[in-house]
């Protein structure tokens, strides 16, 4: 594979990952998991570490809960050799613009072009309230 197929793959799993990450509805955030994730997937921040289509769909909707009215945006370009990629990215509010939480997040792609792990880590979180 060309160092140009392997960006575009790069680009292609993440761009499925922010799709499943902004899907709202229960059976599209299923049908996007299924089209990101391989079927043993993974995804593991410091707030969750769940395999499985059902788990990382739990955990998107999980998200969905906390932060109503909120996308995930691609923060610069997807790097990636040897079948692992990296990137940034922002949770947005639709409202206003605001962008509480961000983060960074390596993937571990298989050949099929899908997800097979996520290793996340969370660079921007809201102070908690009391």
């Amino acid at each position: 594979m060309s160092a140009n197929e392997q960006k575009n793959t790069y680009e292609t799993a993440v761009a499925r990952y922010f799709e499943a990450w902004n899907a709202t509805d229960a059976d599209a955030v299923r049908k996007a998991v299924a089209a990101a994730w391989s079927e043993g997937g993974t995804y593991t921040d410091p707030l969750a570490d769940v395999a499985g289509h059902e788990g990382i769909a739990a955990v998107i909707g999980a998200a969905h809960e906390q932060f109503p009215g909120f996308v995930f945006r691609p923060l610069g370009a997807v790097d990636g050799h040897h079948g692992v990629a990296r990137f940034g990215w922002e949770l947005v509010s639709e409202a206003d613009g605001s962008a509480p939480v961000a983060g960074f997040d390596v993937v571990e792609i298989g050949d099929d072009g899908r997800i097979r792990a996520v290793h996340g880590f969370l660079d921007r979180v809201p102070a908690a309230q009391d």
